[in-house]
């Protein structure tokens, strides 16, 4: 992958529990600073033979490799042009170690 495909900017979230004087609620909020990603959709037929069939997209974002990205989990979320995603997968693309980090994500778009 080359640098300049990496054009979108992407805020990772962490979910803490915070006590509202009742009980204590789930928020979320920024976690660590943006960072430069490459997006690519995933197609119906990826989505088909994935059993997915709510209305939703499911979306692959690829980022540079650091010891931040790799601490990323599927517990936290992405902003990525104001539509959150929540992440289902991480992984490290074959033959690419410690270069880059791929994260498999879904938001719904109803």
């Amino acid at each position: 992958m080359k640098a300049e495909k990496l054009d979108r900017r992407i805020q990772f979230r962490r979910a803490a529990l915070v006590d509202d004087g009742f009980a204590e609620v789930e928020t979320w909020s920024d976690h660590g600073s943006p960072v430069w990603a490459a997006r690519a959709d995933l197609s119906d037929g990826e989505r088909w033979r994935a059993a997915e069939v709510a209305a939703g997209v499911t979306t692959r974002f690829t980022v540079r490799w650091s010891a931040f990205a790799a601490a990323i989990t599927p517990k936290d979320r992405l902003v990525c042009d104001g539509r959150e995603f929540d992440i289902t997968g991480i992984k490290e693309p074959p033959g690419t170690r410690r270069q880059w980090i791929e994260i498999t994500a879904a938001a719904r778009i109803d």
